[in-house]
Protein backbone atom coordinates (compact mmCIF):
# COMPACT_ATOMS: atom_id res chain seq x y z
CA UNK A 1 0.00 0.00 0.00
CA UNK A 2 1.48 3.19 -0.99
CA UNK A 3 1.16 5.93 1.58
CA UNK A 4 2.59 8.69 -1.23
CA UNK A 5 4.08 9.71 -4.32
CA UNK A 6 6.98 12.33 -4.52
CA UNK A 7 7.71 14.23 -7.83
CA UNK A 8 11.01 16.34 -7.97
CA UNK A 9 10.61 20.32 -8.55
CA UNK A 10 13.09 22.84 -9.58
CA UNK A 11 10.57 25.36 -8.48
CA UNK A 12 8.60 24.32 -5.38
CA UNK A 13 6.28 27.80 -5.95
CA UNK A 14 5.33 27.11 -9.41
CA UNK A 15 4.98 22.94 -8.08
CA UNK A 16 2.78 24.26 -5.05
CA UNK A 17 0.84 26.53 -6.59
CA UNK A 18 -0.10 23.82 -9.64
CA UNK A 19 -0.80 21.35 -6.73
CA UNK A 20 -2.85 23.21 -4.65
CA UNK A 21 -5.41 24.10 -7.04
CA UNK A 22 -5.43 20.40 -8.31
CA UNK A 23 -5.56 18.75 -4.69
CA UNK A 24 -8.58 21.25 -3.52
CA UNK A 25 -10.30 18.96 -6.28
CA UNK A 26 -9.87 15.83 -4.02
CA UNK A 27 -11.15 17.80 -0.94
CA UNK A 28 -7.01 18.06 0.78
CA UNK A 29 -4.72 20.46 0.66
CA UNK A 30 -0.99 20.83 2.07
CA UNK A 31 -0.86 18.35 4.98
CA UNK A 32 3.57 19.16 5.71
CA UNK A 33 5.74 21.83 4.37
CA UNK A 34 8.84 22.80 4.69
CA UNK A 35 11.90 25.09 2.82
CA UNK A 36 12.15 22.08 0.01
CA UNK A 37 8.75 20.14 0.52
CA UNK A 38 5.04 20.43 0.74
CA UNK A 39 3.10 17.19 1.06
CA UNK A 40 -0.99 17.39 -0.05
CA UNK A 41 -3.42 14.77 1.38
CA UNK A 42 -5.27 13.77 4.52
CA UNK A 43 -3.23 12.23 7.24
CA UNK A 44 -4.72 8.46 7.39
CA UNK A 45 -7.00 9.51 4.55
CA UNK A 46 -4.98 7.43 2.02
CA UNK A 47 -2.34 7.76 -0.72
CA UNK A 48 -1.09 11.68 -0.90
CA UNK A 49 1.47 13.38 -3.44
CA UNK A 50 4.67 15.46 -2.52
CA UNK A 51 6.93 18.03 -4.50
CA UNK A 52 10.37 18.58 -2.99
CA UNK A 53 13.69 19.94 -4.79
CA UNK A 54 15.90 16.84 -4.07
CA UNK A 55 17.99 15.92 -1.28
CA UNK A 56 21.32 16.12 -2.68
CA UNK A 57 20.89 19.20 -4.37
CA UNK A 58 20.79 18.76 -8.06
CA UNK A 59 18.49 19.61 -10.71
CA UNK A 60 15.27 17.12 -10.40
CA UNK A 61 14.20 15.20 -13.50
CA UNK A 62 12.02 13.25 -14.68
CA UNK A 63 11.97 9.33 -14.39
CA UNK A 64 10.80 7.85 -17.80
CA UNK A 65 8.22 5.33 -16.93
CA UNK A 66 7.38 6.67 -13.88
CA UNK A 67 3.84 7.67 -13.34
CA UNK A 68 1.52 8.76 -10.13
CA UNK A 69 -1.79 8.79 -10.13
CA UNK A 70 -5.13 10.35 -9.01
CA UNK A 71 -8.35 8.83 -8.11
CA UNK A 72 -11.54 10.17 -9.49
CA UNK A 73 -15.09 9.62 -8.37
CA UNK A 74 -16.53 10.12 -11.93
CA UNK A 75 -15.76 10.88 -15.00
CA UNK A 76 -16.75 14.37 -14.29
CA UNK A 77 -14.22 14.66 -11.87
CA UNK A 78 -11.87 13.35 -14.15
CA UNK A 79 -12.55 15.57 -16.97
CA UNK A 80 -12.52 18.89 -14.62
CA UNK A 81 -8.93 17.73 -12.69
CA UNK A 82 -7.41 17.24 -16.54
CA UNK A 83 -8.85 20.65 -17.91
CA UNK A 84 -7.81 22.24 -14.93
CA UNK A 85 -4.09 20.48 -15.15
CA UNK A 86 -3.88 21.90 -18.72
CA UNK A 87 -5.31 25.24 -17.99
CA UNK A 88 -2.42 25.39 -14.72
CA UNK A 89 0.37 24.82 -17.48
CA UNK A 90 0.38 21.09 -17.84
CA UNK A 91 1.08 19.77 -21.03
CA UNK A 92 -1.19 16.95 -22.72
CA UNK A 93 -0.09 13.08 -22.49
CA UNK A 94 -3.40 11.52 -23.68
CA UNK A 95 -7.23 13.34 -23.32
CA UNK A 96 -9.76 11.91 -20.84
CA UNK A 97 -11.27 9.61 -21.98
CA UNK A 98 -12.23 5.92 -22.01
CA UNK A 99 -9.32 3.46 -22.02
CA UNK A 100 -10.02 -0.16 -23.47
CA UNK A 101 -13.31 -2.03 -22.51
CA UNK A 102 -12.76 -2.43 -19.05
CA UNK A 103 -14.33 1.04 -17.34
CA UNK A 104 -11.46 2.59 -17.12
CA UNK A 105 -12.00 5.84 -17.80
CA UNK A 106 -8.45 8.67 -17.57
CA UNK A 107 -6.19 11.48 -18.64
CA UNK A 108 -2.55 11.97 -18.68
CA UNK A 109 -0.33 14.95 -18.26
CA UNK A 110 2.79 16.33 -16.87
CA UNK A 111 3.01 18.91 -14.26
CA UNK A 112 5.41 22.12 -15.47
CA UNK A 113 8.38 20.27 -14.43
CA UNK A 114 7.10 17.33 -16.75
CA UNK A 115 6.30 14.15 -14.04
CA UNK A 116 3.14 12.28 -15.64
CA UNK A 117 0.76 12.32 -14.11
CA UNK A 118 -3.00 10.54 -14.16
CA UNK A 119 -6.43 10.98 -13.29
CA UNK A 120 -8.83 8.27 -13.04
CA UNK A 121 -11.95 6.38 -12.27
CA UNK A 122 -13.18 2.74 -12.64
CA UNK A 123 -16.48 1.79 -13.80
CA UNK A 124 -19.59 3.83 -15.44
Amino acid sequence: MLGYVTVGTNDLKRSAEFYDKICAEFGVGRMMEFDTFIAWGKPGGGCGIAATKPFDGNEATVGNGVMAAFQADSREQVDKVYNLAISLGATDEGAAGPRGDSGFYAGYFRDPDGNKLNVFTMGG
